[in-house]
């Protein structure tokens, strides 16, 4: 009984020096407010270096980050359509065969695609059915006899050789092919579609950006169905307008018509939607220019391989209940468009995170300044023992259970005299 009464009075202070812990832990928490203790050094050659470098790095945040690559705005691309069409009428005369050909003999493919192929020259080879002839003389499968025609089909012949060599007259070795076969060995100079010049291009681009709801064609405001049946596009007086004549657009990605269209070759229109949302939509406009991909009859290197661009394509009939066909190899000139696209409109989150970010940047100031005067100044060993407050080990108190340590370090505190240091300067 004595014991039990002894102990209670120690139960009841140990119950009272926790909740005083807890209140105090608490109180610190919420009602203290620590900071890094700062060092003020009036060194001018350092100071200077400090704010160059913060110029620096303001420069950077406000003509880079803002200014430039508009950190202040989200962006986004388009999603989009280009469809095409083709207006003119070519004329040629080959000996003494005249011939029209119209949008649906020189365009391929003729639906309207955002790459096609305009057609300029050709070789033509009419009545071509499957039956047994000569070779072309400039196939390169000559003979001597049958023995060098042996039943085989070359990657670069014109069918399968029956085995025969035609030694009596062509010297050639004797195929299974569409006869005759084609001699594409001399290419019409000037090109036969000479007249393609003056065809006219129409296209219409639409495009959509997702993320801000925004659609736009390049049929803009002020372009109606009266000024579409008078303009022609022109860098400066008409840059909007969507129809393109064929030599304006070869000559202005660099090629001359008259060679290109000779062998063929091709051209890469770019429609470039650079938008800021930030202005009225209305202001955001497509952006027209052209670039030579290949055909540029100006290189030096004369003897390149596969100049220009051609493809065959072959026209079937019947004729007295046999199959026939004519082959046309096709010099034209391909054009790629291309859309590029961008929107951008001010949002919140990257312009905070550039904020922050540059922020941030600021710090590498401090960096360099501190690697000075604690590593290349002559007085480095003064201003580190400054900046770095270096205390004795000093011997611990034992701790009740519940009394902190930070409650000691207050009590040594209050035992230390505290004195006000004058700022560092250089002497």
């Amino acid at each position: 009984m004595y014991t039990s009464g002894v102990e209670r009075p120690s139960s009841l202070q140990r119950s009272s020096k926790m909740k005083s812990f807890i209140t105090n832990t608490l109180s610190d928490f919420f009602f203290e407010y620590e900071t890094p203790r700062q060092v003020l050094v009036r060194n001018r050659r350092v100071a200077v270096v400090c704010r160059l470098i913060q110029l620096g790095v303001l420069a950077y945040i406000i003509g880079w980050v803002f200014i430039y690559e508009k950190g202040y705005q989200s962006s986004d691309t388009a999603v989009g359509s280009v469809l095409t069409k083709m207006k003119g009428v070519g004329y040629t005369n080959v000996t003494g065969e005249e011939r029209i050909w119209d949008v649906a003999d020189y365009v391929f493919p003729v639906q309207g695609d955002s790459s096609f192929v305009v057609m300029t020259n050709y070789i033509m080879t009419k009545g071509q059915k499957i039956e047994k002839c000569s070779e072309p003389p400039n196939s390169k499968n000559r003979c001597s006899s049958d023995a060098d025609c042996e039943g085989r089909s070359e990657r670069t012949g014109d069918g399968h050789m029956t085995g025969k060599c035609l030694v009596n007259t062509t010297k050639m070795c004797e195929v299974l092919a569409w006869c005759p076969v084609e001699d594409d060995g001399s290419i019409p100079d000037p090109a036969l579609l000479m007249s393609a010049e003056n065809f006219t291009l129409f296209i219409k681009n639409t495009i959509n950006f997702p993320a801000y709801g925004v659609t736009r064609c390049n049929l803009v405001e002020g372009i109606d169905n009266q000024y579409i049946k008078s303009c022609l596009y022109d860098p400066k007086t008409a840059p909007l307008c969507p129809i393109f004549r064929l030599g304006d657009l070869v000559q202005m990605s660099g090629f001359n018509f008259a060679a290109i269209a000779k062998v063929g070759g091709a051209i890469g229109i770019i429609i470039d939607w650079t938008c800021n949302l930030d202005h009225d939509q209305s202001d955001c406009k497509p952006i027209y220019s052209f670039h030579g991909l290949y055909g540029n009859p100006d290189e030096a290197d004369t003897a390149r391989a596969s100049v220009g661009y051609n493809f065959r394509y072959a026209k079937h009939y019947m004729e007295d209940k046999q199959e026939k066909r004519t082959l046309l190899k096709v010099f034209g000139i391909r054009f790629d468009i291309i859309v590029r696209s961008v929107a951008r409109k001010f949002d919140i989150i990257p312009t905070l995170t550039a904020i922050g970010s540059g922020v941030g940047i600021f710090g590498v100031a401090t960096v360099v300044c501190d690697l000075i005067l604690l590593y290349l100044l002559p007085k480095r060993e003064f201003y580190n023992n400054m900046k770095f407050k270096v205390t004795e080990t000093m011997e611990k108190e034992p701790l009740d259970e519940f009394k902190s340590e930070k409650e000691v370090s207050k009590k040594h505190s209050e035992e230390v005299l505290v004195h006000h240091e004058a700022p560092l300067s250089e002497t």
